[in-house]
C-alpha cells in the first residue's frame, strides 16, 4: 500500500491593511515576521506579505458581483490569485476613527469565495484603544465572508510599543505573535477539509452537468492534477503515435513550478478532479494549454464550458486566444473548431504539433 502522502505546507499571507503615507503598517508586519520565524520554521509554514500599498486595489470597480467569480480587470485576478492560495491570514491593521481603513474593507470587498473557511487573525495598533476597535468592526466583515477569526490577537499602544516607528522588540510581544500564530496555525490545519472540498462555492460559474465546482489550482491539488494529466495524455499518444510528449514527461516538481508562470484552473466534480485548464499572456496572445477532461467524463460537455472559462479570464489587452494540440488529436481540432479556432501557420509550432487561433472577444 502506497503511503498517504503528506499535506502540502500551510501558507500564511500576512495583509498589510493600510496605505496611508507615514503609515506604521510594515514596520508592524515585518516585525510579526521576524518574531514568529521560530514558530513559522517548526511548522513549516510560508510567509506571505501583502501590502495594500503595492497591491494597488482601485475602489471596487468589477461590474459583476464578487460571489460570481467573473472578474473582469486583472488587478482583481491577481488578488484573488494571491488570497486563494492562502490556507490563512494575518491582518495588520490601524484604527482610522473607531474602525478600520477603507482601503482594508474594500481588499476584502473585491473577492468573496477565496476567503472561505480559512482562519484570520489580527495585529492592531493604535493610540487609545491599541485598534482593537478596528480589529472589531474587521470580524464583522469576515465572518460574512466564512472566515474564521482567532481568539489570539496582538493589539500594540503607539506610545508603549511603536514610539518611534518600529516595534520596540520584548520577549512578552515575541510570544504574543508566536502565540497567535500557533493558534492559525492549529485552526488552518482542522479546517484543510472544508476549503479542500468546498462545494458548489467554489465558483458560481455554472457548468454543463452536476456537481461541478471551478477554482485556481491549489498546493494540494497538484498530486492528484498529475495523475489526471497522464490520464488524459494517454489518449493523445495513442492518437499521434508517440509517448514524447511532455505531459507525460513532467514530474511534480515540474507542474509546481510551472504554476509561478501560468495560471491553472481545476474543475472537481462530487469532490474527484476531473478537468483542469491552464492559461497565460505573451504579449497580445493568451495562450490555453493543457486542457483535459478526465476519459470518463468525456463528451458532457465540460470541455467546452471550460475552454470558454479560460477564454473568459484573458486579461486586457489581449487580442487573440491561441492553443497547440496534436495534428493528429482530431476530436481535439474539431471541438476548438466548433469554438471558433482555426488553424493557423505552422512557423514555430513544435513537430507533431498544430495551432489553432481565433479573435479575442472583447468583454460585454
Amino acid at each position: 500500500m502506497s503511503p498517504t502522502p503528506s499535506p502540502a505546507p500551510l501558507r500564511v499571507l500576512v495583509v498589510v491593511g493600510s496605505t496611508r503615507p507615514g503609515r506604521l503598517a510594515p514596520a508592524v508586519a515585518a516585525w510579526f515576521v521576524r518574531a514568529t520565524v521560530p514558530v513559522a520554521t517548526a511548522a513549516g509554514l510560508t510567509i506571505d506579505v501583502a501590502d495594500l500599498a503595492d497591491v494597488g486595489l482601485p475602489l471596487l470597480d468589477e461590474p459583476e458581483h464578487p460571489a460570481s467569480g467573473g472578474y473582469v480587470h486583472e488587478h482583481t485576478r491577481a488578488w484573488s490569485r494571491r488570497v486563494a492560495a492562502a490556507d490563512a491570514f494575518v491582518v495588520v491593521t490601524p484604527e482610522y476613527n473607531f474602525g478600520m481603513p477603507a482601503v482594508l474593507k474594500n481588499a476584502f470587498d473585491f473577492l468573496y469565495h477565496e476567503w472561505a473557511w480559512k482562519p484570520v487573525g489580527f495585529v492592531s495598533y493604535g493610540n487609545t484603544s491599541a485598534g482593537t476597535r478596528s480589529a472589531q468592526m474587521a470580524k464583522q466583515v469576515v465572518t460574512t465572508l466564512r472566515m474564521l477569526p482567532i481568539g489570539a490577537a496582538v493589539a500594540l499602544r503607539i506610545p508603549d510599543s511603536i514610539p518611534e516607528g518600529q516595534v520596540v522588540r520584548s520577549a512578552k510581544l515575541d510570544e504574543g505573535a508566536q502565540g497567535l500564530l500557533r493558534e492559525l496555525t492549529r485552526v488552518a490545519e482542522a479546517t484543510r477539509s472544508l476549503r479542500a472540498d468546498a462545494g458548489p462555492d467554489d465558483t458560481s460559474v455554472p457548468g454543463p452537468v452536476d456537481g461541478l465546482t471551478l477554482a485556481p489550482v491549489r498546493p494540494d491539488d497538484l498530486a492528484e492534477l498529475l495523475v489526471l494529466q497522464r490520464c488524459c495524455w494517454v489518449q493523445e499518444a495513442l492518437a499521434n503515435d508517440t509517448l514524447d510528449l511532455p505531459p507525460l514527461r513532467e514530474t511534480l516538481d515540474d507542474l509546481r513550478a510551472s504554476t509561478s508562470t501560468w495560471q491553472t484552473w481545476r474543475v472537481r466534480r462530487h469532490g474527484r478532479l476531473v478537468a483542469a485548464v491552464r492559461a497565460r499572456a505573451d504579449g497580445p496572445t493568451w495562450t490555453i494549454g493543457r486542457l483535459m477532461v478526465a476519459p470518463d467524463q468525456a463528451g458532457q460537455g465540460i470541455g467546452g464550458w471550460l475552454l470558454a472559462y479560460a477564454e473568459a479570464q484573458a486579461p486586457e489587452g489581449t487580442t487573440r486566444c491561441e492553443l497547440f494540440t496534436g495534428h493528429r488529436s482530431e476530436r481535439n481540432i474539431r471541438l476548438y473548431e466548433r469554438a471558433g479556432y482555426a488553424l493557423a501557420p505552422a512557423a514555430g509550432v513544435p513537430d507533431g504539433s498544430v495551432r489553432l487561433t481565433r479573435k479575442r472577444q472583447p468583454s460585454a
